[in-house]
């Protein structure tokens, strides 16, 4: 029992001496305006938008090398929505996208041309934007069905021309030109296969790309995926966040 009772006077002077100790902090801190006071506090919650800003400042957008050479896109010349005739001519001096899809697509294409759609809201005031849409199904896609699909869609940047011609051009321009898939594959729905990709490239002309987490360039970004889709392990996760970024880097230099 007395050693029991030695025990709480014991811890009771701790408390004591910890509590004066504590009070004493409180004043010198008080005295010298180190108190978190509401300015503070939001101060410290601020602290990581400003880090943000500061990575995002600090962000590059970069070229892409191949044989020590600067990747640039091909040349182009085919018929738009407006039955005008548009080349690679038409984007100089804008930063521009590139899609390759088709209007009855019963996959990818609704999430692809619905990310575009943000994206040109985005950007609906600034002359120096563009998208290239380059349509895969050439026989179907004419210059009145890609103007229905676009007034449909309310697709009215003045600088996004959807675009058809012969389709062996076009998937060549896919192909050869940006490396990305389009052919005709009969077990595919829609009986197309194409990647659901977005090229960007800068008013000269270049493709260009961020790096991703391990420092390699991503080359091109997920349009397929939709924009705040919630990834999953293992799964592909949006990257049409990172592309507007990206797109505001380009038409800031």
């Amino acid at each position: 029992m007395k050693g029991k009772k030695g025990y709480i006077i014991g811890v009771s002077v701790i408390i004591l001496v910890f509590g004066l100790w504590v009070i004493k902090n409180f004043k010198y801190r008080y005295d010298n305006n180190q108190i978190l006071t509401p300015d503070k506090l939001t101060g410290l919650k601020d602290a990581p938008k400003k880090e943000k800003e500061k990575k995002k400042a600090d962000h590059s957008v970069d070229y892409i090398i191949i044989n020590d050479e600067k990747a640039k896109a091909p040349k182009f010349q085919f018929t738009d929505q407006n039955e005008k005739t548009i080349s690679e001519k038409d984007y100089k001096g804008k930063v521009y996208l590139v899609e390759f899809f088709y209007t009855s697509c019963p996959t990818i294409c609704p999430i692809m041309n619905d990310n575009l759609l943000q994206i040109a809201e985005e950007f609906k005031d600034r002359e120096d934007f563009g998208i290239a849409s380059f349509s895969i199904d050439t026989e179907n896609d004419t210059p009145e069905a890609l103007k229905e699909y676009a007034e449909r869609h309310k697709i009215s940047h003045p600088n996004w021309h959807l675009m058809t011609g012969e389709q062996s051009d076009i998937f060549n321009l896919a192909y050869e030109g940006f490396k990305l898939i389009a052919q005709e594959d009969e077990d595919e729905p829609g009986g197309i296969m194409h990647d659901g990709l977005f090229v960007l490239i800068d008013q000269d002309g270049y493709i260009r790309s961020r790096q991703d987490d391990h420092g390699n360039p991503l080359i091109y970004y997920r349009g397929h995926i939709e924009r705040d889709a919630v990834s999953e392990i293992g799964q592909e996760e949006p990257q049409i966040n990172e592309l507007i970024e990206d797109i505001e880097i380009l038409l800031e230099n």
